[in-house]
């Protein structure tokens, strides 16, 4: 009797326990829609990216008034009443416009030939600007390139080591000073003479990042999956440096601006007729003596500052933002 009672109770338990769970749970069953829906992120790097830099509203700021100077130094010779500036301008008995401060007809003045500064002031920030770029935008190219196979590629680093120890210790002020004076002063002499060293930092700088990263979990299964090597360096590696690149573009930009001034200083620049910054303040220097002309050296100064202290600043919000770890 005991023992049937106790399976009769047990029986009963067991009845009340499910029709418990059964009041409490019910099955949700499969939903394939459900199920995409919880596996989608709408994260976006680049987007995140933008997101973040527009937050530095200082960096915002210049960026935006950086890119109208270099619109504007585009527009600006097709404005109306503009000269050229190389143009020397004569009165109408012949006499030259000689050092004529700012005013209504002249609104930066003109220079000791009687140039108009204002012109040559734009001419000359749209070539500096044109040389900044251009030397970043090889820089980069080269560097990244010779920094990925250094890092990457095992048995190129003892030969890409050596050929960085051997450039490395010849001051870069040396061969510009060289190849400025060796070939015909131009644009494209400043911009050889820049970058046939220069892409060493940047390719010293990525092999370092590289060899930090190139042997993570990821990238060893990757390898093991036999994943081509082109697109572990473009899929694996080359997102983790995005803002350390566009830092080291943002400070190229103006220290090479700076290097024209520098050869334009020691007089192997560019010639007169390609008016640059370097050239207008090498122009403006002789003149600081001068109270009443040293206008000539204040606005070219101006705008070179500007330009340098914006890239920098930009550079450096822009190498915040594109860190993932500042991403929401």
């Amino acid at each position: 009797m005991m023992k049937q009672f106790s399976y009769r109770h047990t029986k009963e338990a067991e009845l009340i326990e499910n029709m418990e769970e059964a009041e409490l749970f019910t099955f949700g069953g499969y939903n394939e829609a459900e199920t995409e829906k919880t596996g989608f992120s709408n994260y976006s790097y680049w987007k995140s990216t933008i997101h973040a830099f527009f937050k530095n509203r200082m960096a915002f700021a210049l960026l935006v008034l950086l890119f109208l100077l270099l619109a504007f130094t585009f527009v600006q010779p097709y404005l109306p009443g503009q000269y050229d500036p190389n143009l020397i301008i004569n009165d109408s008995s012949g006499m030259q416009f000689r050092n004529i401060p700012p005013g209504k007809q002249f609104i930066l003045g003109t220079n000791s030939i009687g140039q108009d500064l204002w012109a040559r002031i734009w001419s000359g920030t749209r070539t500096s600007l044109f040389i900044g770029l251009s030397v970043a935008l090889a820089e980069a190219v080269i560097g990244i390139t010779v920094g990925v196979i250094w890092g990457y590629v095992r048995k190129a680093d003892f030969i890409l080591t050596e050929i960085y120890n051997i450039i490395d210790n010849i001051p870069n002020t040396i061969i510009l000073i060289l190849i400025s004076y060796i070939l015909k002063p131009s644009v494209k002499t400043l911009i050889f003479a820049m970058c046939l060293t220069g892409w060493i930092q940047m390719a010293r700088f990525i092999r370092n990042q590289i060899l930090i990263i190139r042997d993570r979990d990821y990238n060893v299964a990757s390898r093991c999956l036999g994943t081509p090597t082109v697109r572990i360096i473009v899929k694996n590696l080359l997102p983790y440096l995005v803002s350390v690149i566009m830092l080291r573009m943002a400070l190229t930009i103006p220290a090479a601006i700076g290097n024209e001034v520098f050869i334009t200083y020691i007089g192997l620049g560019l010639p007169v007729n390609i008016p640059s910054l370097g050239n207008l303040i090498n122009e403006g220097r002789a003149l600081i003596t001068s109270p009443a002309l040293r206008y000539q050296l204040v606005y070219p100064t101006i705008i070179l500052s500007f330009v340098t202290i914006s890239f920098y600043i930009i550079g450096n919000a822009f190498s915040d933002a594109a860190d993932p770890k500042n991403h929401i």
